[in-house]
């Protein structure tokens, strides 16, 4: 017979599927907004634009993922001196 599950493995159930969500709705929106808004400015202003705003697309997320990055490694840190 299986054992009811308790409240503690629900609760990460839940924290494990909402990070799964919430990871898979930023990578959708940066992907319609670069293939949608890239899209429309090449269609709109020609190939030439479309290589500079694909550098400024990537310029203005680089912080951001250095950021979400540096989080993510501490976050790892402090995993690990928790459990040792």
């Amino acid at each position: 017979m299986k054992e009811k599950p308790g409240p503690q493995s629900e609760e990460s159930d839940l924290r494990r599927f909402a990070r799964g969500t919430q990871l898979r709705l930023i990578i959708g929106g940066l992907l319609i907004l670069l293939v949608v808004g890239n899209g429309l400015i090449r269609w709109i202003y020609g190939a030439s634009a479309l290589w500079m705003s694909l550098l400024c697309s990537f310029a203005g997320l680089a912080p951001i993922v250095l950021i979400v990055f540096f989080l993510w490694v501490m976050e790892r840190i402090v995993e690990r001196d928790r459990r040792d």
